[in-house]
């Protein structure tokens, strides 16, 4: 029997923790599945209002008895504050480092929820400050899956931000305003919309280190904007390296002689190149491959072995073998990215043949 995906909903908060009952009241309003773990993610001083009024005034158990729903364990391990650079709690965001430091924290957080496939993540962005949202949201692109979610509340004038308003009660309750005029509202007029917000999910662009290890927020967004910008390939022979989204891979001289072999010979617009048949080797291919070869070693390199193994032609296994060893190395490089870079087969057999599916224009020598 498969096990229940757990439903947790994560609040970025600042310092109006009621953005946690709101999000609950909103939810259980649309008659929506209640989340199975609530988690908080703040400033020092965020948490320790949330501690205060959620916990030990009992604002959430308040909630919950009030639309007679049963409460998830909810204690202060579950609210989670932000950390600077040297790891200190940040009491609030006053510097770049400070900024930098809070997207990291919300960034991994993020990851670190969305990596548990039994987990249906929603991120709520009613609380905290501005920058805080915008982070959450943008995480929640980079790392979120078809079953996560995004949204804020909208809270009615005069509640919204009120330090005595923390959801809509079933019953009459008097608060004041908190301006000059101490006009007294009841806490059931109250009107909270939840407001979901779409985002384009990104995570199946992120190389699969990103999504299973720690990842500052500035490493993941351009790990995604390669993904998501023009492919292009460049060829280094002298230094024998080959540089596709940013990335550059190191091949062995036999491998780069074969791929710039098959770029050479797309570039010049010549006939297609197939693998060699079984048992036939072909004397054409190479001399075609050698010439390449040599160019990358010099004249002073250690080619015997490839020359002997090409001395009555190209074989299949040769092919294969080369041909095989560059894709492994593009794909270890590039993983999810490697698609257009790599060689890849056209036709149907026997005129199967390999080409690299990239434009003339997307392919630079240096």
């Amino acid at each position: 029997m498969e096990q229940r995906q757990k439903n947790l909903l994560l609040c970025v908060t600042g310092l109006s923790p009621q953005v946690v009952t709101e999000t609950l009241y909103a939810l259980h309003r649309n008659g929506e599945q209640m989340p199975d773990g609530i988690h908080i993610l703040t400033t020092d001083e965020g948490a320790e209002r949330a501690r205060l009024t959620l916990i030990n005034d009992r604002w959430l158990n308040r909630f919950y008895a009030d639309y007679g729903l049963r409460p998830p364990r909810f204690d202060s391990a579950h609210i989670h504050i932000l950390c600077d650079a040297s790891g200190r709690p940040l009491h609030d965001i006053r510097s770049q480092q400070d900024n930098r430091a809070m997207a990291d924290g919300i960034t991994e957080t993020i990851r670190q929820f969305t990596a548990d496939p039994e987990n249906r993540l929603h991120v709520s962005i009613a609380g905290g400050r501005k920058t805080m949202g915008f982070y959450a949201g943008y995480a929640l692109s980079l790392y979120g899956r078809d079953q996560d979610r995004l949204s804020h509340v909208l809270v009615s004038a005069h509640y919204e931000s009120h330090p005595q308003f923390f959801y809509p009660t079933p019953y009459s309750q008097t608060i004041y305003t908190n301006d000059r005029s101490n006009k007294p509202l009841d806490t059931k007029q109250a009107e909270v919309v939840l407001a979901d917000i779409a985002f384009v999910r990104l995570r199946h662009g992120l190389d699969d280190d990103l999504l299973t290890g720690r990842s500052s927020f500035s490493k993941s967004v351009q790990r995604a904007q390669q993904k998501l910008g023009p492919e292009k390939l460049t060829i280094d022979q002298k230094l024998r390296v080959i540089t596709a989204q940013g990335i550059g891979i190191r091949l062995k001289p036999a491998d780069l002689a074969f791929y710039d072999w098959l770029i050479q010979n797309q570039l010049q617009q010549r006939a297609p190149i197939s693998c060699p048949s079984e048992g036939v080797s072909d004397p054409d291919y190479a001399q075609a491959y050698l010439k390449h070869y040599r160019e990358i070693i010099g004249e002073m390199g250690a080619g015997e072995r490839t020359e002997a193994a090409l001395q009555h032609g190209m074989s299949k296994s040769f092919f294969e073998q080369r041909k095989s060893r560059v894709n492994g190395a593009i794909k270890k490089a590039l993983q999810g990215r490697a698609g257009p870079y790599l060689i890849a087969a056209h036709g149907k057999r026997p005129r199967t043949y390999y080409r690299i599916e990239l434009k003339d224009e997307q392919i630079e020598y240096l």
